[in-house]
């Protein structure tokens, strides 16, 4: 009874469970977080009829809440994450279907026409976010049960249909979140591994119908084609970009040109002045701005440090769900994190992803904050194991080293 009140203490004065660099680099990028949305979120808050203050208290919220489920989800078996995903998938699905039905719409300047749900307390909850992390969850899940019969084609269709209802149910509205999901996805599947033939054939079936989805949705007024004029707009746009066009992509590209190598100052920012999506979509190039190319390339190497952990504590783990899971969501921050970045200094076209763990925006943050959860999870199962084995070797090895000192011991009284 003692022993276990005692490691119920150590579990509540250690609450950071799992790998310790991963908790360095996640509350690094809170402080930048909190530091860059607080100097470009200005002209947000006052778009929005706000104040800066009230704008950047909601943001902090969500940041807390945000550590406290990484904390919650790190102290659980990991293990149980599978058999929940069932019922996550579910739930996807339906709010999913809710979002298409009786979701809202914001038409605000630079972030299109995103649909979410209403929460109580005036919160916008965006099913699409916590989709992409559940998805990966189940997938895992499902290619660890079916890890023999992976070569087979029956066993791949049936993996890919709950996955293709997922994005089919958002890439009407959000394209970029499905094309994620999708190369997420597919890195699991590769690695799994899965019949190259067979997944090669998929791809060039889903590159045909989206070419001919984008061309039906432009001649013809399909709703769930609604939004492909403003995807090819976007690539048109970034092909031939006009410098002289005052708008959103050519304010973010200035402020990376102004930051030069050590930026401007931070608070010093001239162009979060003016741009609506300063502290979410674009908040990268506020942060080169500010900080210059160093603290842009500092930025970047804490994602790709976060992403080679993430590898470490997959190649650790004994189990086939835990491994995957955490390849799937590893992958998921650093890819939506990468493109994040890329199109903040014009090298791709307007996404409307934010930048993991730095970025404002409630769902989003959290549900990051999930898939970092979980992936402490494994990790401290890992340690756990770890920590076992070190613990079962060490009778053995002094049970060793004492027969050493009796055969040494007899060897001297022989000489004798």
């Amino acid at each position: 009874m003692a022993k276990t009140k005692d490691n119920i203490s150590r579990k509540l004065l250690n609450p950071f469970k799992g790998d310790k660099a991963i908790w360095f680099i996640f509350l690094a990028l809170v402080v930048i977080s909190l530091v860059s949305v607080f100097s470009s979120i200005g002209y947000s808050a006052a778009t929005s009829n706000t104040t800066p203050e009230h704008a950047f208290i909601r943001h902090l919220e969500f940041v807390v809440a945000t550590i406290v489920v990484v904390i919650l989800m790190s102290n659980f078996d990991y293990r149980k994450f599978s058999r929940l995903s069932w019922f996550g998938y579910l739930l996807s699905v339906v709010l999913l279907i809710a979002v298409l039905v009786i979701g809202h719409k914001t038409n605000d300047a630079g972030s299109g026409m995103s649909r979410w749900l209403l929460l109580p307390g005036n919160i916008r909850f965006q099913p699409s976010e916590l989709a992409k992390v559940i998805i990966i969850v189940y997938l895992a899940r499902l290619l660890a049960q079916e890890k023999d019969n992976l070569k087979e084609w029956p066993t791949l269709r049936n993996i890919m249909i709950p996955l293709f209802i997922i994005i089919g149910l958002i890439v009407s509205d959000n394209l970029s979140t499905s094309i994620i999901i999708f190369l997420v996805c597919f890195a699991m599947m590769r690695i799994a591994p899965i019949n190259v033939n067979h997944w090669r054939l998929t791809i060039l079936t889903l590159v045909i119908v989206g070419v001919l989805a984008l061309v039906v949705g432009e001649k013809m007024n399909i709703p769930f084609l609604a939004r492909s004029e403003t995807w090819t707009s976007r690539i048109d746009k970034w092909m031939n970009f006009n410098e002289d066009e005052l708008s959103q992509e050519s304010m973010a590209r200035m402020a990376v040109a102004t930051g030069r190598f050590f930026g401007v100052g931070i608070g010093s920012t001239i162009q979060a002045r003016l741009m609506t999506q300063a502290n979410n979509d674009l908040i990268y190039a506020i942060i080169v701005e500010e900080t210059g190319m160093f603290g842009g390339i500092i930025v970047f190497l804490l994602y790709v440090y976060l992403y080679i952990r993430c590898i470490k504590i997959a190649i650790k783990c004994r189990g086939d769900f835990g491994r995957m899971t955490v390849i799937g969501l590893g992958t998921l921050i650093f890819l939506q994190a990468a493109i994040h970045m890329s199109v903040s200094v014009g090298a791709l076209p307007v996404t409307g992803q934010t930048l993991p763990f730095i970025s404002s925006g409630g769902t989003s943050y959290i549900c990051m904050g999930l898939a970092l959860g979980i992936i402490q999870a494994v990790a401290y199962d890992n340690n756990l194991a770890e920590a076992k084995e070190k613990h079962l070797a060490a009778p053995a090895k002094a049970s060793a080293t004492q027969t050493e000192v009796n055969i040494e011991q007899n060897k001297e009284e022989k000489q004798i």
